[in-house]
């Protein structure tokens, strides 16, 4: 398992999975690209009783075509014809029985939601498999897999029928945070500096499978043009087959993200109606809520917990990049991304996702502000300009059990951020603005989250808090 950056939470509950004297359903989703496969082949060393691998947009009877290739790899003999998935599992059944020797026998099933064909009767088969038999198996460990994090949601993990609490271990893996993507970049000999890490990370996210392409022979400029504007590059084609392999409707999924990614704090349920005209049912309930599991939004709260405030938000750095430069650039400048240096348009995408860098790294910003023991909730906060007075917003709000509050103002800045006499007007407005709006009696610390920190100044004293960026990768 050396060669596993990061995942000690995942490994550990693996252990104590293994430890246990009893059958073990494990589920493991999350986003695609983020690194499940990796895992569970790691852990185990690639060393299973049996492994099958679902694959896409694949027809019933191929799917049990190749289990059935496969079985008969893992058991060195021939396997009788397969006709339907309920043989398939009788087949696997007859296999494990014959090979058990009472040590951990482990089945890996990848890409699940890809054998679920409708009509195919998998899920029945499986149900009936692990109630019947597999469960009552002390020694059986059978891993399920797959990244329509949905379906598996759904299907599996939320299941009401057969399967309904049946599994024993869940795993959802996230990406990588700083701190993992940096040591991952170390592994593959790239040596970057934090603020170039971040950058990469607001283009790619935590993303394994992304970071994986990146030739530490080249600046990070380089990888960004060869890698998403240089025509035919590998990551050319990415964002279809990233939506259409998750989403077997994806046209109205790719409307709601495209909308979001317009928005920078994010969009109410009836914005998102109105932009994209999808009806307000329990379909777009569905699609909001697997577009969150799949974790590509999440809602952004409105502070003091308004539910009529509520925001979706664009949180799938990838995608948000694609919109905001990609979709309307590819193949036409090779250089564009190198050609962007000081571009209004990067400046203000650099600000944004500055801004959902920090809300992801919430842990390291708390631990910096010695109140990582505190509850705390964490949101953001805005006010409509009127005719007198005019509008105001906090990137984000900390608003703690110890009734203290950080306001805290976001900054990506290539130096050391200054501020002059303008902004230091703009700060105490802002401040006032929030304790009027909410009438809070908590004590207020403004807070400061930058890059290379605070220029030392006449104005600088009215901060409280400073967080930098190298405490983002602690």
């Amino acid at each position: 398992m050396e060669n596993i950056i990061g995942r000690e939470k995942e490994i550990k509950r693996l252990d104590r999975a293994m430890e246990e004297n009893e059958a073990q359903l494990i589920i493991v989703y999350g986003r695609r690209r983020v690194g499940k496969t990796f895992l569970i082949n790691e852990y185990f060393n690639g060393k299973f009783d049996f492994k099958f691998t679902g694959a896409f947009d694949q027809s019933t009877k191929e799917q049990l075509k190749n289990f059935k290739l496969e079985l008969k790899r893992y058991a060195g003999k021939e396997i009788a014809d397969i006709k339907d998935w309920t043989e398939a599992f009788f087949a696997l059944r007859d296999c494990l029985e014959e090979s058990d020797k009472k040590e951990k026998q482990v089945v890996f099933f990848d890409e699940m939601p890809w054998m679920d064909r409708q009509k195919s009767g998998f899920l029945p088969a499986f149900e009936w498999f692990w109630n019947s038999w597999g469960s009552a198996r002390k020694n059986l460990v059978f891993i399920v897999c797959g990244s329509a994090a949905s379906w598996m949601t759904e299907k599996i993990d939320k299941n009401k029928g057969g399967l309904f609490n049946r599994h024993t271990c869940r795993l959802y893996l996230e990406p990588f945070d700083l701190h993992d993507t940096e040591k991952y970049l170390e592994s593959r000999n790239i040596y970057w500096s934090r603020y170039d890490i971040t950058l990469c990370y607001m283009i790619m996210g935590g993303i394994p499978y992304y970071l994986r392409l990146l030739d530490r022979e080249s600046t990070l400029n380089e990888n960004i043009d060869k890698l998403f504007f240089n025509k035919r590059s590998e990551l050319w084609n990415e964002f279809s087959l990233l939506y259409h392999t998750l989403f077997s409707n994806s046209e109205p999924y790719i409307r709601i993200v495209e909308e979001l990614s317009k928005k920078r704090s994010g969009l109410k349920r009836e914005e998102i109606v109105n932009n994209t005209g999808l009806p307000s049912n329990g379909v777009l309930s569905k699609m909001l809520l697997n577009l969150e599991n799949s974790g590509f939004i999440c809602i952004n709260e409105a502070f003091g917990g308004k539910k009529t405030e509520r925001r979706y938000r664009l949180c799938d750095y990838y995608t948000l990049f694609y919109f905001r430069f990609i979709k309307n650039n590819y193949g036409k400048d090779e250089q564009y991304w190198s050609n962007m240096t000081d571009n209004p348009a990067k400046n203000a995408w650099t600000g944004l996702t500055f801004e959902h860098v920090c809300f992801d790294h919430i842990n390291q910003i708390k631990h910096t502000l010695e109140i990582a023991g505190v509850k705390a909730d964490v949101s953001s906060w805005q006010i409509k300009g009127t005719e007198d007075e005019s509008g105001a917003q906090i990137d984000m709000v900390i608003d703690r059990r110890d009734k203290v509050i950080n306001l805290c103002e976001i900054k990506f800045s290539g130096s050391e951020f200054e501020i002059d006499k303008d902004y230091d007007l703009q700060l105490k407005n802002k401040v006032a603005a929030f304790m009027k709006d909410t009438k809070t009696k908590c004590t207020i610390q403004l807070t400061l989250i930058t890059t290379y920190g605070l220029v030392r100044n006449m104005y600088s004293n009215y901060v409280s808090k400073e967080v930098c960026l190298e405490n983002l990768f602690e």
